[in-house]
């Protein structure tokens, strides 16, 4: 396999397909319990819930797409192509007003269109990102070609974020045929605007791939490599008997709550806590977060390439976490206090996208040494599980603790308690669970010069030369 094939040309192709994604995930995590309990007035619990559900599905789906795309003649390109259409059609889905008043029927409702958008993502991204393993095995170049994808990404970040805080009031002041279109009209067309761009730029991804050797592609089909349910999840155990996977789903899980907690909170910081007006604080807020984060990316990648990944996380999470503790002492209750809570963000953020999916793709090469089997996509789809089941677990607490302290949608000004809940969800809740996400970086054992080892042994075993584990006892 050994170096990419891929030209510059396909390189960025390839990366801008994550705009498909990021538009889509960024819309729904900063704003979908926003549209349930705001436009929709769906109880705040009941919000958190369906998003629950349906990242959880979300997350289930995962290591099951993983193992289909592993397969002998598994084309992941067509994968994409086929999830792209359902993507944008189901994205749009979830945010009509089905203009009922029964709270079981909005539940239903947005659970089961949630949950079937979540598939189709999943669809989607879990080839996406698998890909790159097939593509090359070095460890600077998957770390190069994942800091261009975070780049790129924080133009996504911008529209994803962006577009919605303010297109919707936007197009709800618009007048067709003597009627105004409404709050729920404007989140409407906002989704359909955001499935559009996501459609095109996952058609363009799969072109820019389209002459691409893809091993398991070009690999012969074996009729007998059909699995079961409980097959293919016993193959996510067995996976996750890879040493270093433990620690490396603790650094995911626990970044994820605490993130998700901020972004799903974004707009309750500015509205409730700041008392700022949403339209434009939520824009400015957004371009803080894309600008840091485009700062950050290429010093996350050279102290990636000069230490290593693992190093990288935990010099900027810790960072992260005591900047978010010092700023719960001082108190978010203005626009510099929030946009500090941005800029941590915005700089954790810029760490965890651009060394994650690199850190993934480290091991398949330790499946390979270990089990002999070289499983891309399910070792993709393990991390995504792990990511989605935080951000699930992230997004209800902030629901559970907006109900507990009483928030109320169709108020102006919520009460004192709401408002020290939603301080607390953007600063102190996420700095504890950027700790535990730090002690899973120190104490997950790939660094650049192991990895480096273990791909000479790795050689010598595929060339059925001697080779020896020595020294790669906690990795292997």
């Amino acid at each position: 396999m050994g170096k990419s094939t891929l030209s510059k040309k396909q390189k960025l192709g390839y990366c801008s397909g994550i705009i498909t994604e990021s538009l889509l995930y960024n819309m729904f995590y900063t704003y979908y319990l926003v549209f349930l309990t705001d436009v929709i007035k769906m109880d705040p619990l009941l919000a958190g819930t369906v998003s629950f559900i349906s990242i959880i599905w979300d997350a289930v789906t995962d290591p099951i797409i993983g193992s289909f795309a592993d397969r002998n003649g598994a084309d992941k390109r067509r994968f994409m192509s086929k999830a792209a259409f359902p993507l944008g059609i189901l994205f749009v889905a979830a945010f009509i007003n089905i203009g009922v008043k029964s709270s079981v029927l909005q539940f239903i409702y947005y659970t089961a269109v949630a949950m079937l958008f979540w598939l189709a993502y999943t669809i989607y991204t879990i080839p996406y990102y698998a890909v790159v393993a097939e593509i090359t095995e070095d460890y600077d170049e998957r770390t190069q070609i994942r800091s261009t994808s975070s780049l790129i990404n924080t133009v996504a970040i911008f529209l994803g974020n962006a577009l919605p805080a303010v297109l919707p009031a936007l197009f709800a002041g618009l007048v067709i045929s003597g009627n105004k279109m409404g709050d729920s009209a404007g989140w409407t067309i906002t989704a359909v605007i955001m499935a559009v761009l996501s459609i095109i730029f996952a058609l363009i991804t799969v072109k820019s791939l389209k002459n691409i050797r893809l091993q398991k592609a070009e690999a012969k089909p074996d009729l007998n490599d059909k699995k079961s349910i409980k097959e293919i999840f016993s193959e996510f155990f067995e996976v996750l008997k890879i040493k270093p996977f433990k620690w490396f789903a603790v650094f995911i899980v626990f970044f994820l709550m605490a993130s998700s907690m901020i972004q799903s909170s974004f707009e309750y910081m500015i509205k409730d806590l700041v008392g700022a007006d949403p339209e434009t604080w939520m824009t400015v807020v957004i371009v803080e977060l894309v600008v840091v984060m485009a700062l950050f990316i290429p010093i996350v990648t050279k102290v990636s390439e000069k230490k290593d990944r693992r190093f990288s996380s935990i010099v900027f999470m810790s960072v992260m976490s005591v900047g978010l503790i010092v700023l719960r002492i001082i108190g978010v209750r203005s626009i510099p206090a929030a946009l500090a809570v941005t800029f941590f963000m915005g700089m954790g953020m810029a760490n965890f996208w651009t060394v994650f999916y690199s850190m993934a793709y480290d091991l398949v090469e330790v499946d390979e040494f270990a089990y002999n089997s070289r499983r891309e996509s399910v070792i993709t789809a393990l991390p995504q599980f792990f990511q989605k089941f935080g951000a699930a677990v992230g997004v209800w607490t902030v629901s559970l603790i907006l109900k507990i302290t009483g928030y109320d949608g169709n108020l102006e000004i919520q009460n004192a308690k709401t408002v020290n809940g939603i301080e607390n969800n953007v600063t102190v809740f996420p700095a504890v669970f950027l700790i535990l996400s730090v002690i899973g970086a120190v104490l997950y054992p790939i660094t650049k010069e192991k990895f480096n080892r273990l791909l000479q042994e790795l050689e010598k075993k595929r060339n059925g030369e001697k080779y020896s584990a020595e020294g790669l006892e906690k990795i292997v």
